[in-house]
């Protein structure tokens, strides 16, 4: 069996600090992560790690292929070399997706930062809540953006920023939210990830460069210059980008990864006289300005929610209308009413808490507009009319749009009969009250039992019952994370999964669940938000759907303005059909889907009549049209698409070279478990799997546990094994400090599974080897175990020969003492092979010194050729006033451009002495870098033996 040797030395391969280059470098996070293997996602991370003084790549694959797993590759891989002050900004709308993601694949531990969480924390002493070292921080741009200074204060290990086309305009004193996290992260590694670098201007690359580094280009004034005239270098730009920016297309992998299509699915309804009616006396009350009912500095955004309840159901705009009567009974009775109503709003109705985080910004830049003064007779006449609005939608027991959704259903099932998908169905909602009406009127419609109800809070009886159930039976399994948030999600898509044909979800509720087991979306409100409606898809039409998605969609017959929202988002945005629906060059062109939505909100409240909401919604089409059809497609191609032929060959070798890796990792692992666990536990070859008797960790319990593996990744009563699991952290930590004292081991390559050609000419052999562990820290921290070895003979083996006689079975043969020469020839061989090392070392990074200061250098040159450029201008200008004044006719003409040239000269004089200046000072700055990185390259190296050894094959 392996020895206590086997496994020191295993313990140290699987830990050490490897240096960027290799896939090996990704080992541990591969190892540990629930995830497919996919090359272009494995290069991508790579690349991440590609220099040690890199301050950040731009990772941007084009849509669908993935860029949270780059991002978690990377992630997962510094969590496991103990760098844990980790930082994900994105849209607020993704914060949930983003800790789902981590938790359940990278088995990442996270904490969504924004004002409720940080409270809690400050109520445990915490003095900045960005300053955690035990979880992944995820916040939203906002957030990052109003709390930049307590976010500069952490040295973080590195940062992801994603949806990072937001933040393109960073490069402008007027873009504040840009401005401020860059100014925050400027000096931390970081991962940008967009499908969309470039969508409107080069200077929007521009700007995300700065973002990453503010030396990758120079000023903005020598950007220009160079990039976004008629004869730019687009080949030199496309050369300096190269270097932090890594693209796949989907054309690249569709050899790995396999996509579905979209089959729209449209429901036409047509509501009663009494619902139209109802309909537009709510519109009426909502147009007029002068009501108590609707703050007036949250006017804008209630009346977009308020417009999305009365779309949604009777039953949801009756309960929205109860809610604001009752406010107003309280203003009546000079009582104070609890919180801002656009919050009571979302949290009663469970609405997309993006509206909220507008409203907070807004809060902050604008003073708080006072509310007129209260007149009680016209107060009294509101509280009347609001209640009978409410009592009249509340007389609408079952509308049309809900008898339509059962046809809807018959239709999408046979849909998916026809393509062998399982029965289910995830319907959309906007609003809570609306959920639980559908949700009624299914149960009495043929449904009952079948449906699973998904919420923001999900509380209530069923969600309790179908938790409690999942509690029980995942008890012994190491699934239970003990956030209650976090587990009653599993439970409920779980119950789904396995027992339920429909989910009812409110979109807030939907963030984050990934749920390719089903095929059919139904959106019973269809949000204006492009971006949330593909989110919404993106829920079941993801990697890993094996079906077509059917997409069904209502749409109100009677209702012009609805009918021509879905005519926008079905032909110009293209959300519903196709293999990948909205693309990321088409959703990039929204800056915020709450500002699309206002924009359609004001057709709403502006026109009236058919031909006026025809031509808005014209307009609008034009002014998108406009943007996504930019002139920069071709530009945008040249920069970022690699054509090289090698694309899919590299990406075929990077599989199989992971896979060797991994598999080599699992078996090294595996080996070590039962060297350290012997005794403790009972082991199952086969499985891969072993039953744990005896637990030598604190809140480790027994039972089954497995290697981690895609397969058996949900088996209930299994408990999975992984590195950063706190039993593979104590067997690892306890090989570590094995005792290994001089002694000879016969490794036995007869019975071997496989041939190892190298071991195989050493049979009958024997002599002496010693391992090393070398550590290097110069631009990053490197670690290497150095085998150093002789035969009988005193013939010097190589590295290779000696590491993979580790491969095989050894046994133990009693003590061994080598003697002085044989000791002087060890030290000898390690001593050359140490010095090889440090110098291959150095050589690497050197290289990446060699880069930076190129990089350093043609920052400089640009910051020069910015002044040069203005000289040129001005010189350029008196040429042409020169020529103007020889033709003046007047005298005044004459004396003013004398003036006009008079003032350039001066200016020309002062730009001449400038240049100087600029090369003086970017020359000494230049040199102070460099200063500072040749520092860095400068090498410090710590060596010590692991053990020694007699060696014998047999």
């Amino acid at each position: 069996m392996p020895s206590n040797y086997h496994a020191c030395y295993f313990a140290h391969e699987l830990t050490r600090q490897r240096p960027a280059g290799g896939v090996d470098r990704l080992s541990r996070s591969l190892f540990d992560a629930c995830v497919d293997l996919n090359p272009h996602q494995i290069e991508a991370a790579l690349f991440a790690f590609r220099s040690p003084l890199s301050k950040g790549v731009i990772l941007a694959d084009e849509v669908g292929l993935g860029k949270t797993i780059e991002a978690g590759l990377v992630l997962c891989e510094y969590w496991a070399e103990r760098k844990r002050r980790l930082l994900v900004i994105c849209p607020a709308s993704l914060r949930k997706q983003w800790a789902l993601e981590m938790e359940e694949k990278f088995n990442l531990p996270t904490l969504i930062l924004e004002a409720r969480s940080a409270r809690g924390l400050s109520k445990q002493g915490v003095v900045n809540p960005f300053d955690l070292n035990n979880k992944v921080v995820i916040t939203s741009f906002n957030y990052a953006s109003r709390f930049a200074n307590e976010l500069r204060s952490i040295p973080f290990d590195f940062v992801v920023i994603d949806e990072a086309h937001k933040l393109r305009n960073a490069y402008r004193p007027s873009n504040k939210m840009g401005q401020n996290i860059r100014w925050a992260v400027e000096e931390r590694k970081k991962a940008l990830l967009t499908a969309t670098p470039l969508q409107n201007s080069l200077l929007e690359l521009y700007g995300l460069s700065t973002i990453i580094d503010e030396r990758i280009f120079g000023d903005l004034a020598s950007f220009r210059a160079q990039y976004t005239t008629s004869n730019a270098d687009l080949e030199g730009l496309r050369n300096r980008i190269g270097s932090v920016c890594k693209r796949t297309l989907r054309s690249q992998v569709l050899e790995y990864v396999q996509y579905t299509e979209r089959r729209p699915i449209t429901q036409h309804f047509r509501p009663t006289d009494n619902e139209q009616n109802l309909y537009e006396a709510v519109s009426d009350f909502l147009l007029r300005e002068d009501t108590y009912s609707i703050p007036s500095r949250q006017r804008q955004l209630i009346t977009l929610v308020l417009r999305k309840l009365l779309s949604s159901s009777s039953r949801a705009i009756a309960g929205t209308l109860e809610t604001i009567k009752g406010r107003l009974i309280s203003l009546r009775a000079g009582l104070k009413t609890s919180g801002e109503l656009l919050e009571e709003l979302i949290e009663d109705d469970d609405l997309e808490e993006e509206y909220l985080d507008l409203e907070t910004e807004t809060e902050h830049s604008e003073e708080k507009a006072g509310e007129p003064e209260i007149d009680p007779a016209k107060l009294d006449a509101e509280i009347e009319e609001v209640g009978q609005l409410a009592r009249w939608a509340r007389s609408i027991e079952v509308d049309s749009k809900a008898r339509t959704l059962l046809s809807a259903l018959r239709i999408g099932f046979k849909e998916m009969e026809k393509m062998g998908a399982a029965r289910k169905a995830l319907i959309f909602t906007e609003s809570r009250r609306t959920q639980e009406f559908v949700k009624d009127f299914l149960d009495a419609n043929g449904y009952a039992g079948k449906i699973v109800s998904f919420s923001g809070t999900n509380t209530g009886d069923e969600p309790k019952v179908i938790y409690e159930k999942w509690l029980e039976t995942n008890k012994d399994t190491g699934r239970i994370s003990g956030s209650r948030s976090v587990d009653i999600r599993t439970a409920l898509v779980e119950h789904f999964r396995d027992h339920a044909e429909i989910m009812i979800a409110t979109e807030a509720g939907a963030e984050g669940i990934n749920m390719q087991f089903c095929s059919m979306v139904v959106n019973y409100d269809l949000p204006w938000n492009p971006q949330r409606i593909e989110q919404r898809i993106d829920r079941c039409h993801r990697y890993g759907q094996k079906y077509d998605v059917v997409v069904i969609n209502f749409l109100n017959q009677r209702n012009e303005a609805d009918q021509r929202v879905y005519q926008l988002l079905d032909e110009k945005f293209n959300l519903f059909r196709g293999v990948f629906g909205a693309s990321d060059e088409v959703l990039g062109v929204i800056e915020s889907g709450v500002d699309f939505e206002k924009r359609i909100l004001e057709i709403y409240e502006q026109c009236r009549t058919k031909e006026e909401i025809q031509a808005a919604f014209e307009k609008l089409q034009e002014e998108m049209e406009a943007t996504i059809q930019s002139r920069l497609e071709d530009t945008r191609r040249l920069l970022f698409e690699h054509f090289d032929e090698d694309v899919h060959s590299r990406l075929r070798m990077q599989l199989d070279d992971t896979r060797q890796q991994l598999d080599r990792f699992g078996k090294m692992f595996w080996e070590t478990t039962k060297i350290v666990l012997d005794g403790s536990a009972m082991f199952d070859e086969d499985e891969l799997a072993f039953t744990l008797t005896q637990s030598p960790v604190a809140n480790v319990p027994g039972g089954y546990y497995h290697l981690i593996s895609k397969d058996k990744a949900n088996v209930p009563g299994q408990f999975l094994y992984r590195l950063s699991h706190p039993l593979g952290e104590h067997v690892i930590a306890t090989a570590k400090e094995l005792e290994c004292p001089i002694l000879s081991i016969a490794f036995d390559i007869t019975k071997h599974p496989t041939r190892i050609a190298l071991v195989e000419a050493m049979k009958g052999k024997n002599g002496w080897l010693i391992l090393n562990h070398l550590r290097i820290e110069s631009l990053d921290e490197e670690e290497y175990l150095l085998f150093s070895g002789i035969d009988s003979e005193g013939k010097a083996l190589d590295p290779e020969s000696l590491e993979k006689l580790f491969q095989c079975r050894g046994r133990t043969n009693g003590n061994a003492e080598p003697d002085e020469a044989v000791l002087g020839r060890l030290q000898a061989e390690s001593k050359r092979l140490k010095e090889a090392t440090i110098a291959r070392s150095l050589e690497m990074n050197n290289r990446h010194f060699e880069e930076e200061r190129d990089k350093l250098e043609k920052w400089a040159e640009d910051m020069v050729l910015g002044v040069e450029r203005e000289l040129r201008d001005t010189k350029e200008q008196i040429k042409v006033l020169n020529r103007e004044a020889r033709k003046a006719e007047t005298t005044d003409e004459q004396h003013g451009l004398q003036s006009r040239i008079k003032d350039l000269e001066k200016s020309k004089r002062r730009l001449r002495e400038r240049i100087f200046d600029v090369e003086d000072e970017i020359a000494e700055k230049r040199d102070q870098l460099i200063a500072r990185l040749e520092k860095r390259l400068a090498q410090k190296t710590e060596a010590r033996p692991l053990f020694t050894i007699h060696w014998a094959v047999v």
